[in-house]
């Protein structure tokens, strides 16, 4: 399919997504070998990191509603990669030992995703690029 023949290829909201899209294929075969989607990736590492988080820290370190999270999470938890304990009112989430063994393996498969979109995209426009779309989505965040 010849995309600068696309009749949307000059909307912003049709352009991210097809990115979306590609990065998602790319995403779901790097991380493969942990048996788990990329999402979910990111959650561990993330939790890995700051073990007692709250969910709405992760919601806020990962750009995600916190509904997402929590639904993330309850599926890790059902898979023996995280507990949640609750303090008062307050919900903390941690790491087990499953998925701190899982940790290397995460953080491998998140450098060969690197890896694969600098070759295809060139490592200079990979990294302009992901400033450049961090920063539209900052300025988008409600």
């Amino acid at each position: 399919m010849p995309s600068d023949q696309s009749t949307y290829c000059r909307c912003l909201y049709y352009s991210a997504n097809a990115l979306a899209r590609q990065l998602s294929k790319l995403a779901e075969e790097e991380f493969a070998p942990t048996g788990l989607a990329p999402s979910y990736g990111f959650l561990l590492m993330n939790v890995n990191a700051h073990p007692g988080i709250q969910p709405t820290e992760v919601a806020h370190h990962m750009m995600l509603a916190a509904s997402t999270v929590t639904r993330l999470v309850e599926k890790l938890e059902e898979e023996v990669y995280l507990t949640r304990e609750r303090e008062g009112k307050a919900i903390h989430i941690y790491p087990t030992a499953k998925s701190k063994r899982l940790d290397p393996k995460i953080k491998e498969c998140w450098r060969a995703l690197y890896a694969r979109y600098a070759e295809l995209l060139g490592k200079e426009e990979s990294h302009k690029l992901t400033q450049d779309v961090f920063a539209a989505a900052l300025k988008l965040e409600p």
